[in-house]
């Protein structure tokens, strides 16, 4: 079941990069089994913590370049057209960049804690043209704190994975479930502003 273990420090770097390129397994899954992994001795904590963050950025920055190569000017187009199910017209774009040129590093970091935002943020990143190293530092950042959060918690629990997705998976279940309603909630009252 978490025989990806075996693959050591290597397992864990290349999920994490596909967890944020191509979410098959969810970091609370990988970190947090990893440190059950710690806590009895398998591997190293603060090892695991790097590697794990180091593969959280690297897969950030493939959504991060494709955002970046796309360009928001590009997004018109699909906001006009799809703007109900984007819940967004060009004005709430605009009024994004501008909150992102203030605000988009905190921004960054504070999504590396969400389930869905945290691959998802870096896609604006890139789009409004976040500057690389500006990225990669708020990223690493979040990603740093998010990563040792959950391999503490393996590290403390140290039982099994089945105590660890106890009390994670419901956690995580609901955010998914409240950011869908909050969504929808959206979709269906939105109303787009009259164009002069």
């Amino acid at each position: 079941m978490i025989n990806w273990l075996d693959w050591g420090y290597f397992g864990i770097f290349l999920l994490m990069v596909l967890e944020n390129v191509i979410p098959p397994v969810p970091s609370e899954v990988i970190m947090s089994v990893g440190g059950i992994a710690a806590g009895q001795g398998k591997l190293s904590f603060v090892l695991l913590v790097a590697v794990g963050t180091l593969g959280c950025t690297v897969g950030n920055l493939f959504w991060w370049e494709i955002g970046r190569r796309f360009g928001y000017q590009r997004l018109k187009p699909m906001v006009d057209r799809w703007g109900r199910w984007l819940t967004m017209d060009w004005q709430d774009v605009e009024k994004l960049r501008g909150f992102f040129d203030r605000w988009g590093g905190a921004t960054v970091f504070v999504f590396r804690f969400m389930p869905i935002g945290r691959t998802v943020i870096s896609i604006p990143a890139g789009l409004l043209h976040m500057p690389f190293w500006r990225f990669v530092a708020y990223t690493t950042a979040g990603s740093l704190v998010w990563n040792t959060v959950l391999v503490g918690i393996g590290f403390w629990l140290g039982t099994n994975f089945e105590t660890v997705d106890h009390w994670i998976a419901p956690m995580v279940t609901g955010i998914v479930v409240l950011a869908l309603v909050a969504y929808l909630w959206r979709v269906l009252t939105w109303k787009p502003r009259e164009r002069r």
